[in-house]
């Protein structure tokens, strides 16, 4: 497990100096996470041996990660309250934009592989 974490790490390391380095609009993490997407579909999506048990141990506990973000809806209830209508709004919208985007991509992927 530790040689899998270590990966991680220097995939977050790597997009930290390249955030950094390079001035870009995105968090180093990110970075590190779109790199290893890159070095895994290289790979064809054949997970390393020792990512295995450290992708397993981290979707087995994924909802902890909601925790944080459930504190910070709950402290910012009265705003949230306050803008509820657009808040509202704003999410069916980006709901029903991810469903036809998602839809028309695998509609798309799917005659590419029919011909």
């Amino acid at each position: 497990m530790i040689p899998g974490l270590l990966i991680l790490l220097l995939f977050q390391g790597l997009g930290e100096l390249m955030s950094q380095g390079l001035d870009l609009p995105l968090p180093g993490p990110v970075v590190g996470l779109l790199l290893l997407l890159a070095a895994l579909a290289l790979r064809r999506g054949q997970l390393p041996e020792p990512l295995a048990p450290v992708a397993a141990g981290l979707t087995a506990h994924l909802g902890l990660l909601f925790i944080p973000a459930s504190v910070g809806v709950i402290s910012f209830l009265p705003e949230l309250k306050a803008i509820a209508l657009p808040l509202f709004i704003t999410l069916l919208g980006s709901v029903a934009l991810t469903i036809a985007a998602t839809a028309w991509v695998a509609h798309r992927l799917s005659r590419r592989r029919e011909d």
